[in-house]
């Protein structure tokens, strides 16, 4: 069973049919956390900062096509948190619809105590434990750029071809290599990962294909290489672009042949291994002016990943944030204040991701308190990093200067106050805020 102090973090995403109130209440009384978002922002979905321990999607029968958009948005971005359907009706097709897109389990409407506490024991008894990193969950966001990107690899992941994965330092390309093998059929094999840039040309041949014995001086006994040794998995060429043209025209012959020589022999070897390339330069323009070979581009170029720098998906840096704090400093650990969050999300980060780690390592190493405020930022974020307009301590003004800000974008005005649409609209309700009241008041 479920212990009450556990904290759990329940998003619930709901159509307003009848029952919802019964089931927050019910989630409550359990001791669980609701968050709530409208259904129909589907199409805009965003978790807040807060990671969810359980997704929970109320639909009607009038928001089929709602519910299913927003259930594959959120097994997208959150492929390892288990996901209940709450429905008025329940149906065979509806079972089969919801199977497909990964739901862990529905529930009739109006639920009792009982089935809704089962179904979340079902659905932590198999989530991973806090603190821990699925292996098929390794890329956390839910931005609709990274949605896109996430989709594709999984369709890459499915077959066979080479990947080419690019993006600047610090975006995860390593990670996004596992995602696909994660994902394939492969996934029960090796996991290799090549430093192209750090074997130097000497040795190329050696490592990667092995060499017989007497082959050089030391080669005291025969080896296999790296490819070998990944017989039947997948081998990531990181930093491809740093290889010289002498080892590209090997590696391509690997790659088109998909057989191997070791060095100081004449045997071929066959290898039975996937192959995805990664780099942060432009490979086109290397081709172009000769630094790169054009024909092992083309075979590296079947699919192409191109991974967002994070500054053009600002919406994960919550995400992340709570990620990486709740790995780094565990469920009890110091906590961000929303006035330091803003400055991190304003923030370029020309690092990425591995900026935003180290980064957030050593605000936390050096944290004394509960709470971590701006001015425990390294220097660079807050100069750089001020915000554009400080919002007043009146909740009145702060949400009417977030509404006017974003031009009455309530999707933005509600990430920029870290509140869920269902709080905005219950905000705007309770302080009786309109286009029309705002606007009088100005005046």
């Amino acid at each position: 069973m479920i212990e009450t102090t556990q904290a759990i973090r329940a998003l619930l995403f709901t159509g307003r049919i009848n029952g919802s109130r019964h089931v927050v209440s019910l989630l409550e009384k359990r001791g669980v956390r609701v968050m709530e978002q409208p259904l129909d922002s589907a199409a805009e979905y965003s978790a807040g900062c807060a990671l969810p321990d359980v997704i929970l999607i109320e639909q009607s029968d009038a928001d089929n096509e709602k519910w299913q958009q927003l259930a594959g948005n959120a097994r997208c971005a959150y492929p390892a948190v288990p996901v209940i359907l709450l429905t008025g009706s329940g149906s065979e097709a509806l079972a089969i619809a919801a199977l497909r897109l990964g739901v862990r389990d529905y529930l009739r409407l109006p639920v009792s105590a009982s089935a809704l506490y089962a179904a979340l024991d079902r659905a932590q008894e198999t989530k991973p434990d806090a603190g821990s990193e699925s292996p098929l969950d390794p890329i956390v966001g839910s931005s609709q750029v990274l949605c896109r990107v996430k989709t594709y690899m999984m369709r890459a992941a499915k077959s066979d071809c080479t990947v080419l994965i690019t993006g600047e330092t610090g975006t995860g390309k390593e990670l996004a290599a596992e995602f696909i093998h994660d994902h394939s059929s492969r996934r029960n094999r090796p996991f290799v990962c090549v430093n192209c840039a750090a074997i130097p040309d000497p040795l190329l041949e050696s490592e990667l294909f092995g060499h017989k014995r007497g082959a050089f001086t030391g080669a005291d006994t025969l080896r296999d290489g790296i490819l070998s040794s990944a017989g039947g998995g997948t081998v990531l060429l990181d930093e491809i672009g740093d290889m010289s043209l002498s080892a590209q025209a090997k590696i391509l012959r690997v790659i088109e042949k998909k057989e191997v020589s070791r060095l100081g022999g004449t045997e071929k070897l066959k290898i039975d291994v996937r192959f995805v390339a990664a780099t942060n330069q432009d490979l086109e323009s290397m081709t172009t002016g000769g630094t790169f070979r054009r024909d092992l581009y083309y075979r590296l170029n079947v699919a192409r990943v191109e991974l967002p720098p994070l500054r053009d998906r600002r919406g994960d840096i919550p995400l992340l944030v709570e990620h990486y704090r709740r790995r780094i400093c565990g469920e009890d650990g110091a906590r961000i204040s929303e006035d330091c969050l803003h400055r991190i999300s304003q923030y370029d980060w020309p690092g990425n991701i591995r900026e935003l780690k180290n980064t957030l390592e050593s605000m936390f190493l050096n944290c004394g308190s509960e709470e971590i405020r701006s001015e425990d930022l390294p220097r660079r974020l807050r100069e750089i990093a001020q915000p554009e307009r400080r919002l007043v301590s009146d909740e009145r003004e702060r949400l009417v200067e977030a509404l006017c800000s974003t031009y009455w974008n309530k999707t933005r005005a509600a990430e920029m106050l870290h509140w869920s649409r269902m709080t905005l609209y219950r905000k705007m309700a309770k302080y009786r805020v309109s286009r029309f009241s705002a606007a009088a008041g100005s005046s």
